[in-house]
């Protein structure tokens, strides 16, 4: 944890503990204060969206790293036609913003595949997964060729005089080394993920962001909830960057050691 990181917690644990002492005046801490049965209350309701945000959250970035992969290999082929398709899908999902895709995906997608015979229906949970993949998909796919074309060519050949055919050279020799070296930009993406899931609240999912919306329509205390609710995502970012900081040093990323 950062020196600027531990201020800012400090600060708030300030502003939390002197709000809490009454009612009254600009400051309402004591809708979120543990001390009182409201508090706990509240408490637990915004909390009980953190299971939602995770897991919504690793179920799209491992959709996302499987699609940027798929999407990436095509992308490095010297064919112009393989090459093609991999360049528009990522040119067209950078350029749409996140929530237009979500409302296209959550209200258009049910339609487009009832009208090609398929009556599906795509709840809120489901269709923030599938936007936040695709969305992310595009950036994952370019994180992967850097990563696989850093990788010095030599090495590709010497696989290839060795015998092994494409697949093998990419699943033993190739992604093993682009995976240690593109773990810092995918951490990256995932940490984006987590953000971007506060915009499944607006198709109704109960995530962290509606919880929090909910609970200031019936307290009427927005600065307090949400002040709340950004430390909830700062924890659990920082949970993750210290995740990702072990992970890296268990795989070696930081070649220059």
């Amino acid at each position: 944890m950062t020196r600027t990181t531990k201020l800012w917690l400090a600060l708030f644990g300030v502003l939390f503990v002197a709000g809490c002492s009454g009612t009254s005046g600009a400051w309402g801490w004591y809708v979120i204060d543990p001390s009182t049965a409201q508090g706990q209350s509240n408490i637990r309701f915004l909390v009980g969206g953190f299971w939602a945000t995770i897991l919504l959250s690793l179920i799209a970035a491992a959709l996302s790293m499987m699609i940027g992969l798929l999407v990436a290999l095509p992308g490095m082929s010297s064919n112009r036609w393989v090459r093609l398709p991999s360049r528009i899908y990522i040119e067209f999902i950078r350029s749409i913003p996140l929530l237009p895709m979500l409302f296209w995906v959550f209200y258009g997608l049910p339609v487009v595949m009832r009208s090609l015979g398929f009556p599906i229906t795509i709840d809120a949970f489901w269709g923030a997964i599938i936007t936040l993949a695709i969305s992310d998909s595009a950036f994952t796919a370019e994180i992967y060729r850097a990563g696989i074309q850093s990788i010095p060519k030599g090495q590709t050949e010497a696989a290839r005089t060795v015998g092994l055919t494409y697949s093998q050279t990419m699943r033993y020799v190739i992604l093993p080394q682009a995976i240690r070296r593109i773990l810092p930009p995918l951490a990256n993406q995932f940490i984006y993920i987590v953000k971007m899931s506060a915009f499944a609240s607006v198709i109704g999912m109960q995530e962290l962001t509606r919880r929090a919306n909910e609970l200031v329509v019936t307290e009427y205390r927005p600065l307090e909830i949400y002040s709340l609710l950004i430390l909830e995502y700062l924890v659990l970012v920082l949970i993750i960057s210290f995740f990702v900081r072990w992970l890296e040093r268990k795989m070696g990323s930081d070649e220059s050691r």
